[in-house]
């Protein structure tokens, strides 16, 4: 099945070989085009590489890819391979219709894992999912994306999930094309699944961090009735943002031998979250809890509340500024120039619209 849509993939996973080709050309190449050789007029790659630096360049929907297209000069189109139509040489934009009717028919797992990152070298990935705001047709319904982005920031892969599926039926088939060994998977408590747990660390040869909520409402009460008052192994962490402090306690039990009804769980750790609202000044508590197949020896309580964290990573840097479907395309690469906020690094792109993205991307 494809990873965008129910319709068959048009090309197998990408090899490692094809991820680690620098030029983005070149790896755009390696897709097959959908069209049909006759009447083609505009270049393949050159369509795509337009949508990738419109993207960085700031541009938020199909209409605004077009617009961009259509402003840019003919310097930037001789860059992007954008098609010569007289004997002047005049360089042509696509519209904003044909990108979004490319892009559409080209096949969504290449583009999805393409311009991804290898994990591989990653100390934890956290996987989740989100209904990506303006992707709505009147024709279709709103794509639900599941992704998974590494501890540093770094968009790996995403998958749309088909219509009548939900997200732990895709868990599996998100991961699939990458080396996992050795990596610590996060997932919120929809994905606390045992079937996911034995696939992660039986057939993957990975490790998980699973947050456990009232969603499994026996597990839990198994969980709570631990005897956490005499729990010594504790770890404190402070943080502050999106105008709340947030102070977690984070306590650590080992239960191995204490039959415990899931799979390979060694530790299962307690966090309370203490919140503050900076302007209301209304105060909030959660506890939640995590279970990890990885032992004492493996990660301790400050270990754990690092990985923990890594899972709210995808949160912070990867829900907040990916609503396109070059979204997560143009954050890896920001992110790779050493750009930490995104909303700064895309108005600096816009300074220069039509220069800067494509020396961001290396383009001609």
């Amino acid at each position: 099945m494809c990873r965008q849509s129910a319709s068959v993939c048009l090309v197998k996973s990408p090899t490692r070989r094809q991820r680690d080709v620098v030029d983005l050309a070149e790896r755009l190449r390696t897709l097959p085009d959908p069209r049909l050789s006759r009447g083609v007029r505009r270049p393949f790659v050159s369509v795509l590489l337009v949508a990738c630096s419109a993207a960085v360049a700031g541009a938020c929907s199909f209409a605004a890819l077009g617009q961009w297209a259509a402003s840019a000069p003919q310097d930037t189109l001789a860059r992007l391979g954008a098609r010569v139509t007289t004997v002047f040489g005049v360089r042509v934009a696509p519209s904003g219709a044909t990108v979004r009717r490319l892009i559409i028919r080209v096949c969504p797992r290449g583009l999805a894992d393409l311009p991804g990152r290898d994990p591989t070298g990653a100390n934890s990935l956290a996987v989740d999912g989100k209904t990506a705001r303006g992707s709505r047709t009147s024709d279709s319904p709103a794509a639900h994306l599941l992704a998974a982005i590494t501890d540093a920031g770094q968009t790996v892969t995403q998958l749309r999930v088909p219509g009548k599926m939900n997200e732990n039926t895709c868990f599996a088939a998100l991961l699939a094309p990458y080396e996992l060994k050795g990596i610590t998977v996060t997932a919120d408590a929809l994905h606390t699944q045992r079937d996911h747990a034995r696939h992660l660390v039986e057939d993957r040869g990975a490790h998980y961090a699973f947050t456990m909520k009232l969603n499994q409402p026996t597990l839990y009460a198994q969980l709570k009735a631990l005897p956490w008052d005499r729990v010594k192994a504790k770890h404190y962490d402070r943080s502050s943002g999106h105008g709340r402090l947030e102070t977690r306690v984070v306590q650590v039990l080992t239960v191995i031998d204490l039959g415990l009804s899931f799979p390979h769980a060694a530790q299962v750790a307690r966090i309370v979250r203490h919140r503050t609202d900076r302007k209301t000044g209304r105060r909030g508590r959660e506890t939640v809890y995590v279970l990890t197949d990885l032992t004492s020896r493996q990660a301790s309580p400050q270990r754990i509340a690092e990985i923990i964290r890594a899972q709210w990573v995808i949160e912070n840097r990867l829900h907040f500024v990916r609503d396109t479907t070059f979204g997560s395309f143009a954050i890896n690469h920001l992110r790779d120039a050493g750009h930490t906020n995104i909303a700064a690094a895309l108005r600096a792109m816009s300074y220069e619209p039509f220069v800067r993205p494509l020396d961001l991307l290396k383009i001609g």
